[in-house]
């Protein structure tokens, strides 16, 4: 029997009709989902259980015979960290607007906006490092309970998502400029690049919503 062949972007045959690569960086999201669901799951299966604080709210030590309740310090800054948030959601609608460039041959406007992208991205690295310091100041750090540790572990990992993310971007811009540099025949790695960028920009959605807003509100 012979097999249905379908032509994709740059000349590339599959019986798909999708491009082995894009099929590759959605395989490798999906893994990435399955890995940060744990990461999520096992901080809240443990945020509750320090013996000591600082912690996310206004918690208390549970109580121990013969002991008093003592409340633990609450460490999170909504309002900086939605700034931060806002910085990467508007960094996603830039990747948005840098692929549409790209698809449209414009490459100054993609280099434009994909350098915008790039700096929103480091940006959004950068509220992390001052929440990080001023988190140690105040005494958390990965090693200070378990809530740091399930804490540390699950933003720092992001932030190493979000870093190999700000690198992509800028190899692509340099790609861009060297030689012929892209065109829209090569929007296919711009297209990889914005699911990555998307990808991660969703995952700190649901840590936002998580660990800094449900952990504030519950306490």
């Amino acid at each position: 029997m012979s097999e249905i062949v379908h032509h994709v972007e740059h000349g590339e045959e599959t019986s798909t009709g999708l491009s082995h690569r894009k099929l590759a960086i959605w395989a490798f999201l999906g893994s990435e989902c399955m890995f940060f669901g744990s990461l999520i799951a096992t901080y809240l299966v443990v945020r509750g259980r320090s013996a000591v604080g600082p912690c996310a709210g206004d918690c208390v030590l549970p109580a121990v015979p013969g002991g008093e309740l003592v409340e633990w310090e609450a460490i999170f800054s909504i309002p900086i960290t939605s700034v931060s948030t806002f910085v990467l959601l508007m960094s996603s609608m830039s990747m948005v607007l840098a692929y549409s460039a790209i698809s449209r041959n414009d490459i100054k406007g993609f280099r434009v906006w994909l350098m915008c992208t790039a700096i929103l991205g480091a940006t959004f690295l950068g509220f992390q490092v001052f929440e990080f310091r001023t988190f140690a100041v105040e005494g958390l750090n990965p090693t200070t309970n378990i809530f740091g540790s399930a804490f540390f572990t699950l933003t720092g990992f992001h932030g190493a998502h979000v870093t190999v993310g700000v690198l992509w971007l800028l190899s692509l811009f340099g790609y861009s400029m060297w030689g012929k540099g892209l065109t829209a025949e090569h929007s296919l790695q711009v297209d990889m690049a914005a699911l990555y960028w998307h990808f991660v920009d969703v995952v700190w959605i649901v840590i936002f919503t998580v660990v800094y807003l449900l952990g504030v509100a519950l306490g």
